[in-house]
């Protein structure tokens, strides 16, 4: 059965921009109250304005990778709504750096934003999600997540871990009415790339041709409302090059990663 979203409470992270801008609007289109969620209020309050129905959505801005400040958000979200239906652990950061010239700095930073921020979170929701009967968390890992590819190995490291553990989530509270989906994004048009961190910790500052030609955010978000609505749990959604390479991973990753190093990958 499809899932109804219109009277659904959904907090999205990393909501300022990019997918988790993408997917505010779309499920805001669709009659969800949304909870935007990152760093920047600012730019929070312009996605905002573009959500349908704007002023019954609400802005909670802070730091995922600070335990303290996760807390008081998740105090101000239940002083705002009545319960979080859904979860979507969307922000993060990603890397653009070979893993010999990438510091060990570096690569914790990366998995604390993309591994521990967001497990963090879903365990200060997960007990009142429990108790009102249910509920949804979705992680946003990546196709890099499955595939180990150049220049990403912290990165997707990180999102193989998310993906690891939204595994063990989905088979330990499943009967505790707690659903869980993960999405695996391929080249998507967004700043990833620009911000995208380097060997010693700086954004990379540029946009990569691979995701300045991928699907376009709106497309994606699109897909995932879908996705979601038709209880899907595992999520592709990417190009036709990216698709075949987790197709081919499958059937044998000694041939994915040999056509992996022989591609200019960057």
């Amino acid at each position: 059965m499809k899932t109804n979203i219109k009277n659904l409470t959904i907090w999205i992270t990393g909501a300022s921009s990019g997918i988790g801008e993408a997917l505010s609007i779309a499920f805001a289109k669709h009659g969800a109250t949304i909870i935007l969620s990152g760093r920047d209020k600012d730019k929070l309050e312009t996605v905002k304005n573009r959500c349908k129905n704007s002023k019954k959505h609400i802005i909670v801005s802070f730091d995922i990778a600070d335990a303290e400040q996760a807390k008081e958000a998740y105090k101000t979200v239940k002083a705002k709504t009545e319960k979080v239906d859904w979860l979507i652990n969307n922000a993060g950061v990603s890397q653009r750096s070979l893993i010999m010239e990438t510091t060990e700095d570096v690569e914790r930073q990366l998995m604390e934003i993309d591994y521990f921020a967001q497990t963090r979170l879903t365990r200060l929701v997960l007990p009142d999600m429990i108790a009102q009967g249910g509920g949804k968390v979705v992680m946003v890992s990546s196709v890099a997540g499955l595939l180990g590819t150049q220049y990403r190995g912290a990165y997707g490291a990180a999102k193989a871990a998310i993906h690891m553990w939204a595994n063990s989530l989905r088979a330990e509270l499943h009967d505790q009415g707690i659903e869980v989906a993960t999405i695996f994004p391929g080249f998507i048009q967004t700043n990833v790339s620009i911000n995208a961190l380097t060997g010693d910790g700086s954004a990379q500052g540029t946009m990569d041709e691979a995701t300045n030609k991928g699907l376009t955010a709106t497309a994606f978000a699109k897909q995932v409302v879908k996705a979601l609505t038709n209880n899907e749990e595992y999520i592709i959604v990417a190009g036709n090059k990216e698709k075949l390479a987790t197709r081919v991973n499958r059937l044998s990753p000694p041939k994915l990663y040999k056509l992996i190093r022989e591609s200019k990958v960057t």
